[in-house]
């Protein structure tokens, strides 16, 4: 589930569509939460399915540590990347803005954390990195930990609308962890180990 102040426009001919704020998103505040309309398919589901389907679900869908490939059924299925990306995953299946959103700007994942199966070469951002791996998960968890660990520093103080659709003991554990001061779990935990 998207936050309910973003809309799906048309960016431009080389990435399509993307998720936008209609609205200012600040810092900490969760920006898409995975639910139950999410629909989530083993490899062995996506293997039985017609090729133009199996083009659909490497398009549209990301893997979760299962190896599952997760497909959102609402605007979520388009956000796109940015290695200067507004929005992170967390380990509680839902993403936090990790700094704050402008109307009018894009919402964005680094796909670098998705498990993708195939490095690829998204438009040049101008930035140090040019390609996301499919391990860049484990070259990157620390940098995008210290970026989450700031979001959720601001998280109990920023509005929340999409906080009914985290689980109560899970929204409970994150609470009790921030009033501790204890760490949360790090992104690592979202990466699927092919050869497990």
């Amino acid at each position: 589930m998207m936050h309910p102040d973003t809309e799906l426009r048309f960016i431009n001919e080389e990435i399509g569509y993307g998720v936008v704020a209609k609205k200012f998103i600040p810092r900490g505040t969760i920006t898409w939460v995975q639910d139950e309309l999410d629909q989530m398919f083993s490899v062995s589901q996506v293997e039985k399915m017609l090729p133009e389907t199996q083009n659909l679900i490497d398009k549209y869908s990301f893997r979760n540590n299962k190896g599952e490939f997760v497909l959102c059924w609402d605007l979520a299925k388009y956000v796109n990347h940015s290695f200067k990306a507004n929005c992170l995953s967390s380990a509680y299946d839902f993403e936090l803005a990790v700094r704050d959103i402008q109307p009018g700007e894009q919402l964005t994942d680094d796909y670098g954390y998705l498990n993708i199966s195939e490095p690829f070469e998204p438009q040049d951002e101008g930035t140090e990195r040019k390609t996301v791996y499919p391990d860049d998960l484990l070259k990157y968890h620390k940098e995008w930990d210290e970026q989450l660990e700031g979001a959720f520093k601001v998280f109990e103080r920023v509005s929340q609308p999409l906080m009914g659709f985290v689980p109560n003991e899970t929204m409970e554990m994150i609470r009790t962890r921030l009033r501790r001061k204890a760490p949360l779990d790090s992104i690592l935990n979202l990466y699927y180990r092919e050869n497990n």
